[in-house]
C-alpha cells in the first residue's frame, strides 16, 4: 500500500466512513457517464443520492457493487480498496452489503420466503428449518404479515413487493443497504410508510443506507444528507438545509420549486 493510500484509509477510519469513492470515472465506449466523481458515506447515516434522469445514479450504484467496470478511481468499502481485495476479503465485503433493486427484482417463480433465502443459500451453509425461521424473521421485520412468506410476487401489491425485496436485502444482516428508487410506483401513503420503515430499521439495526431516489418526500423526511449528481460528478452534498440554500441551477429548481416548498412547509410543521 502506498503512503497516499494508507493516508486515505486512515482518514476514512477517522471519519467512520463506510463507503468512499474517489475520482471515479465510468464510460461506455466513447460516452463518459461519470468523470472524476468523489463521494463518501458515514456509518449510520441515510444518504439520499439524487440527480436528473440519465445522469448516472444507477451507473454509480452498479459500479460500487462491482456490476459495472470503472476506467479509473478508487472505491473503498469498510476501508478496503475493492480492486485490491483478494477473493476471501471480497466475499466478506459482499456479505456486509444488502441491495434493493428497482421494482424489487424478485424471482417470480419463488415464494417470498424463498426469495429472502437466496442470499442465505449463496453465502451460508444452513439447514432448511433454520433458513425458514430466519427468513420469516426478516419478513416480519419489514412489516409483512406472516402469510406473505408463502405467496409469490404476482400475488403481492406494489408496496408488499418493495417490503419483500427489502427483507431479502436484509437477509444477511448487512452493515450497508443500497436502495435503488425504493418508493417509485408507490402511492404517497405507501411511500411515506416505507420511508418510516427505513428510518426505523436504520435506528434499530445500526444500518447505513445509500438511497437513490427522485422522491422529494424521502429526501425531506428520511435522509440525513443528500448528494446531487450532475455534470458527471457530485455537484453539491449536505443536509436538506444546504440544498435549500444552494444556488446551483438544477439544485435550486429541484429543491426550491413549488412542490418542494410545499413539502418543506409540511416537513417543518
Amino acid at each position: 500500500m502506498t503512503q497516499e493510500a494508507a493516508l486515505n484509509v486512515q482518514q476514512d477510519e477517522a471519519q467512520d466512513i463506510v463507503l468512499s469513492a474517489r475520482d471515479v470515472t465510468v464510460a461506455f465506449g466513447d460516452k463518459v457517464i461519470l468523470d472524476g466523481l468523489s463521494l463518501s458515506i458515514r456509518r449510520g447515516e441515510i444518504l439520499g443520492f439524487v440527480g436528473a434522469s440519465g445522469s448516472g445514479k444507477s451507473v454509480l450504484l452498479r459500479t460500487i457493487l462491482g456490476l459495472n467496470k470503472k476506467q479509473s478511481g478508487t472505491i473503498r468499502l469498510f476501508g478496503v480498496d475493492v480492486d485490491r481485495a483478494d477473493d476471501a476479503e471480497r466475499l466478506r465485503i459482499d456479505m456486509r452489503l444488502g441491495v434493493l433493486f428497482q421494482h424489487g427484482a424478485l424471482f417470480s417463480a419463488l415464494t417470498v420466503l424463498e426469495n429472502v433465502q437466496v442470499p442465505m443459500r449463496e453465502y451460508l451453509d444452513l439447514p432448511k428449518p433454520l433458513m425458514d425461521e430466519l427468513a420469516m424473521l426478516k419478513v416480519e421485520l419489514v412489516g409483512l404479515p406472516p402469510d406473505a412468506g408463502r405467496k409469490f410476487p404476482s400475488e403481492l401489491s406494489g408496496g408488499m413487493i418493495k417490503r419483500a425485496a427489502l427483507a431479502r436485502a436484509l437477509a444477511l444482516d448487512p452493515d450497508i443497504v443500497f436502495l435503488d428508487e425504493p418508493t417509485s410506483g408507490l402511492d404517497p401513503i405507501g411511500a411515506a410508510d416505507f420511508d418510516e420503515l427505513v428510518v426505523k430499521l436504520r435506528d434499530t439495526m445500526g444500518l447505513t443506507v445509500y438511497m437513490v431516489t427522485h422522491d422529494l418526500d424521502s429526501l425531506f423526511t428520511a435522509c440525513d444528507r443528500i448528494a446531487v449528481l450532475g455534470r458527471k460528478k457530485v455537484l453539491v452534498e449536505g443536509t436538506i438545509d444546504d440544498m435549500l440554500k444552494s444556488e446551483e441551477p438544477w439544485v435550486k429548481a429541484y429543491f426550491r420549486g413549488k412542490r418542494a416548498r410545499q413539502l418543506d412547509l409540511a416537513a417543518r410543521a
